[in-house]
C-alpha cells in the first residue's frame, strides 16, 4: 500500500483515539491530524490539516531520518540542516589535535571542500508505509510457545524487509505501535554519501556546554549543514568522488515572517521512545534502580574521560562523542527524577492503573461474555507483564555491568565472531544485525573505529567496570569473565587488562581480515582479545535465548495490556497517540512562556545581548570574538525583531518531543522553516513518562540567529545564497 492511499486506511484505523486532542502533548503519527484538524486549527495551523497527511508532499517529504536524529531538506542540492550536537560525531571524526573542527568549526565553500561525515552516516528518506499487521498478528497466533511465536515474528520481519529492500537502494523496518495492536513496514531510501559543509565552532554551536543542557534561558546556536550524495544514476551509493548532489523532491523555505510569542508551530521528526503507558510497577523500577545505578556509575565515568583529555589532547578529540553523549544522558535522568518528585508521577501512574484496573474489573462482571472475556485477559495480562519484569531484578546488577566490559576491541571481536558464527546459516535465517544488508554498516564501524577508541583510555574504563564486576554477589557472576580475571583483587584486574593490548584488532588491517575470518579462525586463534570474545559467546547465547521467550511472552500480554487502555481512555474521551518509537510524528502548539518553580517568569525569546553578559571567555561560556564585537557595534544585518530590540537566539513553545526530535524543523502556520527543536527544559524531560503541560517546553534555534552566525560570525555567504534566504519583513 503506497503512501498516496495510506492516510485513508490508516485513518480508519485509528478513528476515536484523537479523543480531545489539546496543543502541546501528543506526538501524532501524520495519519491522525486530519482527526485532529479542529484542535490545529485553533492553534493557528493555516494549512489543511490533510496536507501534512500526505508524507511524501510538502511540506512533510522534506522531512528525514538520520538514525537517532532529525533533519529536512533545505536547497535542491541535497543540502541538510540539521542540529550542531547531531553533527558531531562526524564533526569529531574529521577532527584532530592539530586540525580541530570541534573548536573551530567547518565550512566547505564549494562542493568540493566537503568531507564524508563518516562511512556509517546515513540520510533516511521515507519512500513508503505498508500496514502490516494482519500478517504479524497470524504469525503470534500460529505459534503455541514464547520461543515460537519470537521465532516467527523474526521470521516474517525478515522476509518483509529482504522483500521490501529487492529494489536496491532502500532500507526497510518493521515498527510496532500501541504495544503491539499495529504494525507497519517503513521503506526509506537509504543515502550512504552523507558530507559535512558547515558547522560553527562550539564556542557557538555548543555554547553553555553541559553547564546549559537541559536549562533555560539558553543561548545555543545547535545547528550543522549535511548534503546527500547519490550515483550519477540518481540511486543511492557508498562514498565516491564522483557521486553529485541528491535533488530532493521536496524542500523546506526559511519563513520571511517574524515568530512571535503565542504563534503556532509544529514539529516534525523522529522521536525515540517514550513510555507514557508503562506499568506502574514499570516506573517505579526506572525510579528506584535504573535511573540512580546510570547516574551514579556515568559520573564516575566522565570523571576518568574528562581527567584523561586534560592529560591527553587527543584523547580528548577521540572521547568527545562519548563524552557529550553520557553527560547528556545523565542530566537528563537527573532531570526526569528531579520532574517526577515535582508533579508526584509515582502517584499519578498509580492513580491511573488503579482506575484502568477498575473499570477492568468491572468489564469482567458484564453480561456480555466477549467484553467479560478480553477485560479478564487484560487484567491477566497486566499480570503476567508484571511477573516478568519482577523476574529479571535478581540479576539487574550484572546485566548492567557485564555489557560495559565489551567496550574497544573486545566488542569489536564479539561482534566480528557473531557474524562469523551466523554466515554459516543462509541468510534469512541469521540474526537480525549480522544479515548481507547489516555487512556495510559493520564494516564503517571497523573504518571509524580508531578515531573513537584510545587503548590507555580504553583500559581505565575497563579497570573500573571490572572492580564493580569483582564486588558482584557470587550468584551473579559469570564464568567465562572469573576464568578470565583469574583473581578478585587489583592485581588481577590489572593483569587481564593489560594482557589484551597486543591483539590484531588495533589495525584497520586487523580488523578488515577479522572481518572476513570463519568460525574455526575464530575458535583457533591466539589473539587474547579474539579468545575472550570466544569465551563470552555461550554466556550471551543463552542470556538471549531467555531474552527471545520473554520477547514471546510480551507479543501477547502487552498488545492485550495496550487494547484495555486504549478502550478505557476512549471510553472517558481522552486522547490516545501511540508512544514514541522513532517513526515520523507531528507535534503541534504555540511559541509560550513559562514561570519557573522558584516564581521567576521566563521570556519566551533569549536575545543576542544576552550571550555577552554571560560570557566569561573560558568553556562553555566562550564567545567568538567575531560575535562579541557583532553584539557591541548592534550590528544586526536585517534579522533584529522590533518587539524584541534584537535578534532572538532560542525560543521556547510547549511541544511535546523527546529524543531523536533533536535537528526535527520548527514549523510555522504555513509550514515555512522558523527554527530547530534541539533541547527541553530542565521541567519537561519527565514528561518522557507522565506528561506536564503547565512546564513542558520545548527549546529551539530560531532561524533569524542561524542566518546571523552565517553572516556575521562564522560567514558562510556561498552557504547562504544557495539556501535562498528571504528578507525579513517586519515584525507587526
Amino acid at each position: 500500500m503506497k503512501l498516496s492511499n495510506l492516510a485513508y486506511a490508516l485513518g480508519l484505523s485509528l478513528v476515536g483515539m484523537a479523543g480531545t486532542a489539546v496543543a502541546g502533548e501528543g506526538m501524532w503519527v501524520p495519519q491522525q491530524l486530519p482527526e485532529i484538524a479542529g484542535p490545529l486549527k485553533k492553534a493557528g495551523l493555516r494549512l489543511d490539516a490533510k496536507q501534512l497527511s500526505d508524507l511524501t508532499g510538502d511540506p512533510m517529504g522534506a522531512v528525514v531520518s538520520l538514525g537517532g536524529c532529525t533533519a529536512s531538506f533545505v536547497s535542491p542540492k541535497g543540502l541538510v540542516v540539521t542540529n550542531h550536537h547531531c553533527a558531531y560525531g562526524a564533526i569529531q571524526l574529521n577532527s584532530t589535535a592539530e586540525r580541530n573542527y570541534i573548536q573551530d568549526g567547518f565550512y566547505a565553500k564549494s562542493l568540493s571542500d566537503e568531507v564524508s561525515a563518516g562511512p556509517g552516516s546515513r540520510v533516511f528518506v521515507l519512500d513508503q508505509i505498508t500496514d502490516v499487521t494482519a500478517r504479524v498478528q497470524k504469525a503470534i497466533a500460529g505459534a503455541n510457545t514464547p520461543a515460537a511465536r519470537e521465532k516467527a515474528v523474526d521470521m516474517l520481519e525478515k522476509q518483509l524487509v529482504a522483500d521490501c529492500e529487492q529494489d536496491g537502494g532502500y532500507r526497510c523496518s518493521l515498527s510496532s505501535f500501541f504495544g503491539g495492536t499495529t504494525y507497519r513496514l517503513f521503506r526509506n531510501m537509504e543515502i550512504q554519501d552523507v558530507r559535512l559543509v558547515y558547522a560553527p565552532p562550539s564556542s557557538v554551536g555548543k555554547y553553555g556546554g553541559d553547564v546549559d543542557n537541559w536549562m533555560w534561558p539558553r543561548h545555543t546556536g545547535d545547528f550543522s549543514f549535511y548534503r546527500a550524495y547519490v550515483g550519477k544514476d540518481g540511486k543511492p551509493a557508498p562514498f565516491a568522488k564522483d557521486n553529485v548532489p541528491y535533488q530532493p523532491k521536496h524542500i523546506l523555505q526559511f519563513t520571511d515572517t517574524p515568530l512571535g510569542e503565542g504563534d503556532f508551530v509544529m514539529v516534525a521528526g523522529y522521536p525515540g521512545r517514550t513510555s507514557r503507558y508503562a506499568l506502574a510497577s514499570e516506573f517505579n523500577d526506572t525510579v528506584a534502580y535504573a535511573y540512580p545505578t546510570s547516574i551514579r556509575h556515568y559520573h564516575e565515568v566522565l570523571k576518568l574521560i574528562d581527567a584523561e583529555s586534560e592529560r591527553n589532547k587527543d584523547v580528548g578529540v577521540k572521547y568527545a562523542a562519548t563524552n557529550a553523549s553520557l553527560n547528556n544522558v545523565m542530566k537528563n535522568y537527573e532531570g526526569q527524577l528531579e520532574g517526577f518528585k515535582r508533579i508526584n508521577a509515582a502517584k499519578t501512574k498509580a492513580d491511573e492503573e488503579a482506575k484502568l484496573i477498575a473499570w477492568l474489573k468491572a468489564q469482567a462482571k458484564s453480561k456480555n461474555k466477549v467484553k467479560a472475556g478480553k477485560a479478564k485477559s487484560a487484567l491477566a495480562a497486566i499480570a503476567a507483564i508484571e511477573s516478568a519484569n519482577g523476574e529479571r531484578t535478581a540479576t539487574r546488577d550484572r546485566d548492567f555491568i557485564v555489557p560495559q566490559l565489551s567496550g574497544g576491541t573486545v566488542g569489536i571481536a564479539r561482534q566480528l565472531y557473531r557474524l562469523a558464527i551466523e554466515r554459516e546459516k543462509p541468510n534469512a535465517e541469521r540474526e537480525q544485525g549480522y544479515q548481507d544488508r547489516d555487512l556495510s554498516r559493520i564494516e564503517a564501524g571497523l573504518k571509524q573505529f580508531d578515531r573513537r577508541y584510545d587503548y590507555g583510555m580504553d583500559a581505565q574504563l575497563k579497570e573500573y567496570w571490572l572492580q564493580q564486576y569483582v564486588a558482584l554477589p557470587a550468584a551473579q557472576r559469570v564464568a567465562y569473565v572469573d576464568s578470565w580475571l583469574g583473581g578478585n583483587d587489583s592485581n588481577a584486574i590489572r593483569t587481564a587488562i593489560a594482557s589484551l593490548k597486543d591483539t590484531e584488532l588495533n589495525t584497520l588491517e586487523g580488523r578488515t581480515q577479522w572481518f572476513k575470518a570463519d568460525r574455526k579462525a575464530f575458535e583457533t586463534s591466539t589473539d587474547p582479545v579474539i579468545r575472550l570474545a570466544v569465551a563470552s559467546m555461550p554466556f550471551s547465547l543463552a542470556e538471549e535465548a531467555k531474552a527471545k521467550t520473554r520477547g514471546g511472552e510480551s507479543l501477547v500480554n502487552r498488545p492485550r495490556y495496550m487494547q484495555a487502555l486504549i478502550d478505557y481512555r476512549k471510553s472517558k474521551g481522552l486522547a490516545v497517540y501511540p508512544d514514541a518509537n522513532s517513526t515520523l510524528r507531528i507535534t503541534f502548539g504555540n511559541v509560550k512562556a513559562y514561570t519557573k518553580q522558584d516564581g521567576s517568569k521566563q521570556n519566551a525569546f533569549t536575545r543576542l545581548e544576552e550571550i555577552p553578559a554571560k560570557d566569561t571567555g573560558k568553556e562553555p561560556f566562550d564567545a567568538p570574538k567575531a560575535q562579541l564585537d557583532a553584539i557591541a557595534a548592534k550590528d544586526y544585518s536585517t534579522l533584529a525583531d522590533a518587539r524584541l530590540g534584537t535578534v532572538p537566539v532560542n525560543f521556547l513553545s510547549d511541544l511535546d518531543i523527546t529524543g531523536g526530535n533533536s535537528g526535527s524543523p520548527v514549523l510555522d502556520a504555513d509550514g515555512k522553516l522558523v527554527g530547530l527543536a534541539f533541547d527541553g527544559n530542565w521541567e519537561s524531560v519527565s514528561s518522557n513518562w507522565v506528561f506536564d503541560p503547565t512546564m513542558t517546553r520545548m527549546i529551539a534555534v530560531d532561524q533569524r540567529y542561524i542566518r546571523w552566525i552565517m553572516e556575521k560570525v562564522a560567514p558562510a555567504p556561498e552557504l547562504l545564497k544557495e539556501l535562498n534566504v528571504p528578507v525579513m519583513k517586519s515584525a507587526k
